[in-house]
């Protein structure tokens, strides 16, 4: 049962490290704060579901560094792929749009992209998850589902209420254009 509240850890420390990364790379482009995540916390569930994936469904591959990173590559693409689908169908919104990078498929992902998240799959594999889960498992039990209890309530809550804040600007919005 301890590795379901490990990976509820890791779904978070992978989802809060990349939102801090991407709004760092973009806040430092744009020269001002800019929040990268959909939802209101500092995190980006993209990263925490890649970085469950690979752990995962990868763990098998730690003997081959090479096939490691390109699997990371399919693993993540077809994740950022069909995130970019389903939050476009749903809210009628791109979130992020690779159409001007080379080497693109839709506009939903490219090379520029996926040649990080393969390097970043090694690193959670070979790096991150050794350091990380030496340091979840000083963790009391008790304390561990306390913790990972009150994430996904917060976590849980944030996905209510981003919902609805981003489904009302979406009516706002439509109304505004109807009058």
């Amino acid at each position: 049962m301890r590795n379901v509240f490990t990976y509820f850890m890791l779904f978070f420390i992978y989802a809060i490290l990349g939102w801090i990364i991407e709004t760092t790379l973009v806040s430092v482009e744009k020269r001002k704060f800019v929040n990268r995540g959909f939802l209101i916390g500092p995190y980006c569930p993209i990263y925490g579901f890649g970085g469950l994936a690979i752990t995962i469904l990868l763990k098998n591959y730690t003997k081959d560094p090479i096939v490691l990173f390109l699997m990371a590559v399919i693993i993540c693409g077809i994740l950022e792929y069909f995130t970019s689908y389903i939050m476009e169908k749903i809210f009628k919104a791109r979130w992020w749009d690779y159409s001007n990078n080379k080497f693109n498929i839709n506009g939903r992902i490219c090379l520029e992209t996926l040649v990080p998240f393969g390097i970043g799959g090694v690193l959670v594999l070979f790096v991150f998850n050794p350091f990380l889960e030496k340091i979840i498992n000083l963790i009391p039990d008790l304390a561990l589902n306390i913790v990972t209890g009150v994430l996904c309530v917060l976590f849980l809550i944030d996905c209510i209420v981003s919902f609805k804040i981003i489904l009302n600007l979406k009516e706002m919005t439509k109304e505004l254009k109807d009058n």
